[in-house]
């Protein structure tokens, strides 16, 4: 793609028609408190709109309609078929207004203009267009019974489904999730992180010229106390998945516990390692691979490469190495093409990153703070119980780990609360194999850092995730119920009483 200059994309910034108001029932509405909350460009500090604050009289009404289009058959009952034209409608639109949802993601996010052109809005397009493509090639299943019965396993969709989103990859993050769900033929009642629902907002009114019915896509901005404890807890919603932290994931399983028990899907946070051996090939190569992994989008990422986990006899080269890279991540104005770095998303969360660096004792490559901006930082800590080795950070802040071998080095990796993704670096091909096997993680990468693609599942072991997967045709299941249907083909007279 062909990006313009910083000067096109304030211009057309500044020529958004910005939505303010929840998106319910087909169409926008203010809260029906009235009341609204600002929401800020993260690089400047300045507002751009005021938005609908929601509560729970709000989710109340929007479930009630997205109950109402489901019981209907509006969309749950529409030919598979007609769906994913419907979807591949919808891709068309936004590809059409791919750069308006681009600005309009990186003034909301602090998100750099370079990622949201080149990889988050066409992830997202391409991310629901495999699942539209999708619906009408996963068939059901009918199961070897004897000669007299058939056993049909068929999926039905779950229900009313309550989608809680992060801040850090907005429009990908609601595709990951209303991809599957719409295709399954679920009516969807999203909350948007309140940092970050101008582009969620915008898709709705994009689903709704594509022709997704009222009441099947609906956006509900608001707290997290507001809204999302209210979907948690409403008792005719029939599942939730939520992406964010460790923390307020627990919170939906009890929430889930203390009302309907709803299935519950958690993608949480991770403290991810990336092994690299004393074997390993084209250090080069490989630092590359680590400062992507640690920085990329301001290392606001779940899956980042937060502990570098090195060979003491590579350690020395692989963070000269890692420093030359380094320098090529940039901080800046995220509407300038050539910025790598932007700012991260709130004032609040760059003070809590700011708190991890002041508790850096050995800051090996850069360590500045300022005005919502931290440029790329790596840190040498003692050994895995650092605070900077144990806490997730999401910041551009990588800690590094020396291990004398192998053994040592997957010990460290597993020693964490989380389990979400790894890397590991080596040029022998038992060791990467074993290593991979035994890292106890959702994703492992070998010789590069990454998380897969759309066709295969992204989730985490232990206090990374709960109940299921996002991406691939597995994160269909979640959005189904299983019925077995069972019929007998006995002839009655065969089973005559004497």
């Amino acid at each position: 793609m062909e990006l313009l200059t910083q000067d096109e994309y304030t211009s057309i910034a500044a020529g958004l028609d910005l939505p303010t108001g929840a998106f319910i029932d087909g169409g926008y509405r203010p809260a029906i408190s009235g009341q609204t909350f600002a929401t800020v460009n993260p690089a400047t500090g300045a507002k751009l709109t005021d938005i609908a604050a929601c509560g729970a009289a709000d989710v109340d009404f929007a479930v009630e309609k997205a109950r109402e289009a489901f019981d209907d058959g509006r969309w749950s009952k529409l030919h598979p078929s007609e769906r994913k034209d419907v979807l591949i409608r919808l891709c068309k639109l936004m590809t059409r207004n791919a750069r308006e949802l681009a600005v309009m993601e990186s003034i909301d996010s602090g998100k750099t203009i370079y990622d949201c052109e080149t990889v988050d809005v066409p992830e997202t397009i391409h991310c629901l267009k495999w699942h539209a493509e999708a619906i009408d090639k996963i068939y059901d299943q009918v199961s070897p019974a004897s000669d007299d019965h058939i056993a049909m396993v068929v999926r039905e969709p779950i229900g009313v489904v309550g989608l809680v989103l992060p801040w850090n990859f907005p429009l990908l993050m609601l595709t990951w999730k209303i991809g599957p769900a719409l295709a399954a033929g679920c009516s969807v009642v999203v909350k948007p992180a309140a940092e970050t629902t101008l582009t969620a907002l915008r898709l709705a009114e994009l689903a709704k010229e594509a022709g997704v019915p009222r009441g099947v896509l609906n956006i509900v901005p608001g707290g997290g106390t507001e809204v999302g404890e209210p979907i948690g807890r409403h008792m005719d919603i029939d599942m939730v998945s939520f992406t964010g932290s460790t923390v307020t994931g627990k919170r939906f399983l009890t929430y889930s516990a203390e009302s309907n028990a709803k299935e519950v899907v958690l993608e949480m946070g991770g403290k991810n390692p990336a092994i690299v051996m004393d074997d390993a090939e084209n250090l080069d190569r490989v630092a590359a691979h680590i400062v992507n992994g640690a920085f990329w989008n301001m290392g606001e990422n779940c899956s980042a490469s937060s502990r570098l986990i090195v060979h003491k006899d590579v350690k020395a080269e692989l963070l000269e190495r890692i420093a030359h890279h380094a320098k090529q991540w940039n901080i800046g104005e995220p509407l300038n093409p050539e910025t790598r770095m932007g700012a991260l998303v709130s004032e609040g969360h760059f003070t809590k990153v700011c708190g991890y660096l002041e508790q850096a004792e050995n800051v090996v490559i850069g360590g500045t703070a300022k005005d919502g901006f931290v440029e790329a930082t790596v840190v040498e800590v003692p050994g895995n119980d650092a605070v900077l080795a144990r806490e997730e950070i999401f910041g551009p802040v990588l800690s590094v780990i020396e291990v004398s071998g192998f053994d040592e080095a997957i010990k460290i990796a597993n020693d964490t609360e989380y389990g979400l993704c790894a890397s590991i670096f080596t040029a022998n091909v038992k060791r990467a194999i074993r290593g991979a096997r035994a890292i106890r993680a959702g994703t492992v990468t070998v010789n590069s850092f990454g998380e897969g693609d759309i066709t295969t599942p992204f989730g985490g072991y232990k206090q990374s995730g709960f109940g299921g997967r996002d991406n691939s045709v597995h994160a269909h299941d979640q959005y189904t119920q299983l019925k077995t249907i069972w019929i007998d083909l006995a002839d009655d007279a065969d089973e005559a009483v004497d």
